[in-house]
């Protein structure tokens, strides 16, 4: 999982599955990210090519340790059967999702682009 910090947020980005061990994986990492006080967790999708509800239930977790330390956690570079994993569920309305990480920038009023690794 890649991380890549800039501003006062972090960039998460898993790769392959969201299943039973990639969603461990998820959890782990809210562990050590939660006392260093980010204010935006962005977790980048586009390299997950599935999605069960192991993984669903990791992010539901680290949005709810988010908003109890008053963090904001979005989504963004979903592709398109994850995404529709999250309109069946209908987690779409419970996370903010962007199409990719310069529209989170957009909307957070910067023009600076954060190179994620490759």
């Amino acid at each position: 999982m890649a991380l890549v910090e800039q501003y006062e947020e972090i960039v998460l980005q898993p790769q392959g599955r969201l299943d039973v061990m990639g969603g461990e994986a998820l959890q782990q990492q809210w562990a050590t990210l939660a006392p260093r006080r980010y204010k935006v967790w962005i977790i980048d999708l586009s390299r997950i090519e599935f999605i069960d509800s192991s993984g669903l239930v990791a992010l539901v977790m680290g949005l709810k340790t988010a908003t109890e330390m008053g963090t904001r956690l979005v989504l963004c570079g979903l592709r398109p059967s994850v995404r529709l994993i999250f309109e069946i569920t209908q987690l779409d309305r419970a996370f903010a999702i962007f199409e990719n990480y310069e529209a989170i920038s957009r909307s957070f009023g910067r023009t600076q682009e954060v190179l994620l690794p490759a």
